[in-house]
């Protein structure tokens, strides 16, 4: 009874660790790309940064969480857990647009460019996640 319960742990640790390393790439990129060194401002107890970051990787997450599940195998998964990359990077370079200082802004502690940013990066990650849709 207890073998047949874990009869899918093999595939669990391949999509587990394949989403762990897709969470590692993304941190790797994001903080290189954000204008503001998040990790730094966090250690200071800066919550603004702390509530940008954590969003952002949430608006991350859920779209690899629906690659795994939607994905035809972990090579595809990858694929889909890069293109979920693209837009959050891209969404950080957008919301800057009409926001100019954003990352100074959150380095300074302030909380509405913080929620604007983490907000929006979730609100995509979302539509990013719903997007993906397998087609044999």
């Amino acid at each position: 009874m207890v073998l047949q319960s874990l009869v899918g742990l093999p595939a669990f640790l391949v999509y587990f660790c394949t989403g762990i390393v897709a969470v590692m790439l993304y941190l790797f990129v994001y903080l290189r790309v954000t204008a503001h060194d998040e990790f730094a401002l966090i250690r200071k107890d800066c919550a603004p940064a702390a509530i940008a970051l954590g969003l952002s990787l949430l608006g991350f997450v859920l779209p690899v969480a629906s690659a795994i599940v939607h994905s035809a195998n972990v090579v595809d998964c990858l694929i889909w857990a890069i293109i979920a990359l693209i837009v959050q990077i891209a969404v950080y370079f957008i919301l800057r647009i009409p926001v100019p200082q954003l990352s100074d802004r959150i380095a300074n502690g302030e909380m509405a460019p913080a929620l604007w940013l983490g907000l929006a990066s979730l609100a995509a990650g979302v539509l990013n996640a719903a997007s993906m849709v397998y087609s044999p």
